[in-house]
């Protein structure tokens, strides 16, 4: 174990992720922490908490992907920032194990408080295949990726004489009828549409998008009714909806089975895989020795207070994804649970620092209760579900979803100056369109600038050139010369 870094001597509170609860968590306390004489430590392995309900619209062109982050550095001005992955925690000890991001020695970091705000990861499947061939919509960088990819594989394709090569590059298949999915497939064939209407050598109907689903029915957070549509209006713009379909293999081609029987559905070759079917808690929670329920994630109480069987677990606090969070409103996951997405993690995080500060001073702590606001889901430009919770339920599809989802959501995303960012790209994009300029050689930046700096190999030695040969016939007349002797001139 190599020696901690410069780390200020001070009471801690130990931040472990910096998402959604992290970022407000340390927003909220580094100010009363700091003036109290101690520090709010985060660590996380980006420089940046993602904003995810915006990563759709990054694949699609419709938010810059920098507008979809929130710099640690720049509002978290009195908060020591670690780039770095906790890998475990001795809580008894109060110390937690840091691995650098730039792949140094590990270090220890001593802590008074910890918060675990490590959230999800994509849950995937032993799929054969899918490690190799499928992308997940988790980070910016996936959507950054895929937006690029979608774009580059249209171009390519539009170049190719073979039917075959041609048809599996203008294929696009997302697993998962959730939030993430509904949303990534319908940016998506918007962004292939608007690059198809620019580019003569393509027609619209030989690109395919294809959604595969396990479940009977998709978006579980609206109604039945809703549901319906969705799939009605996917439909109508051509993208297949394959409801009990599971992919089954995708070496090679995809092979799709049915669910239940598990009996061959469909098969067909595809350059583009996303897989966006649900996410589990951060496999981390495991090295440390916090109470944990089945599923994996942390055991918490009401007030955010990790808990187990002996009782409380003094000075640890845990919300988000990684936790079970009691829903004490009942409207949760059947198991009693908060449904891990962006709204509960947000406020969570808010009543996480409240019930933190507060306990500093042996003041009683506020349960987490929060009324579902509903769901909004856009489906690229004027398009979209909606199913608000205020006075009664309000049931909305079309222009009038498309524009709650990003009303909503506009709100939502963290700090006023990220706010402004998101909504100014929003209001250019309804005069200039989106934007389908392909950024290509982003995994290989370095690229042109190797080639350019790289001498040219030298050409390689000219042979000397040998006589030219003399036509047969005056090749023969000097044959005849030289056989005649001199003294017969």
């Amino acid at each position: 174990m190599a020696s901690s870094p410069q780390l200020q001597d001070r009471p801690r509170v130990l931040v472990v992720g910096g998402g959604y609860v992290g970022l407000y968590v340390a927003l909220k306390l580094q100010k009363k922490i700091a003036n109290a004489g101690g520090i709010v430590t985060v660590v996380d392995p980006l420089p940046y908490m993602t904003y995810q309900p915006f990563l759709p619209e990054v694949a699609g062109g419709n938010i810059e992907a920098r507008h979809a982050v929130v710099s640690h550095r720049k509002h978290l001005t009195q908060t020591e920032l670690i780039q770095g992955r906790v890998t475990s925690i001795d809580h008894a000890n109060r110390t937690a194990v840091v691995a650098p991001a730039d792949g140094g020695e590990n270090f220890e970091v001593p802590y008074f408080d910890v918060v675990v705000a490590a959230g999800a990861i994509t849950r995937t499947f032993p799929i054969k295949g899918l490690a190799d061939k499928g992308i997940g919509l988790k980070t910016i960088e996936e959507a950054v990726a895929l937006r690029n990819g979608v774009l580059e594989r249209i171009e390519a394709g539009s170049l190719m004489a073979d039917p075959v090569a041609r048809a599996r590059a203008l294929t696009f298949v997302v697993v998962g009828g959730g939030f993430a999915g509904i949303e990534c497939i319908t940016e998506m064939e918007d962004l292939a549409r608007a690059a198809v209407k620019k580019n003569p050598r393509i027609q619209q109907e030989e690109v395919r998008f294809v959604l595969v689903e396990a479940m009977g029915r998709i978006m579980p957070e609206v109604t039945a009714a809703q549901a319906e549509w969705v799939v009605e209006h996917l439909r109508s713009r051509g993208i297949e909806v394959l409801l009990n379909t599971s992919l089954d293999n995708a070496e090679g081609s995809l092979k799709l089975i049915n669910l239940p029987d598990k009996t061959p559905a469909q098969e067909f070759e595809a350059d583009t895989l996303v897989w966006t079917a649900g996410v589990q808690a951060n496999p981390m929670i495991r090295s440390t020795d916090f109470p944990l329920e089945p599923r994996g994630r942390v055991r918490v109480l009401p007030d955010l207070r990790i808990a187990g069987d002996e009782g409380i677990v003094e000075n640890a606090w845990a919300a988000g994804d990684i936790a079970a969070v009691p829903d004490i409103t009942g409207s949760g996951l059947p198991d009693g649970t908060c449904v891990p997405n962006a709204q509960h993690a947000l406020r969570q995080s808010k009543r996480l620092a409240k019930n933190l500060w507060a306990s500093r001073w042996d003041k009683p702590l506020k349960d987490y209760k929060h009324k579902n606001l509903g769901a909004v889901a856009g489906f690229g430009e004027w398009k979209g579900v909606a199913n608000i919770s205020l006075i009664g339920r309000i049931g909305l599809k079309g222009p009038l979803a498309w524009l709650a989802h990003r009303g909503y959501h506009g709100l939502a995303m963290p700090t006023f100056e990220r706010k402004i960012r998101v909504v100014s790209g929003w209001f250019w994009a309804l005069f200039l369109g989106r934007d389908t300029t392909q950024l290509i050689d982003l995994d290989n930046p370095r690229g042109a600038f190797v080639s350019a700096a790289t001498p040219a190999p030298k050409p390689a030695a000219v042979p000397a050139a040998s006589p030219a040969p003399r036509p047969a016939a005056e090749a023969a007349r000097a044959e005849t010369k030289e056989a005649v002797p001199a003294d017969s001139k």
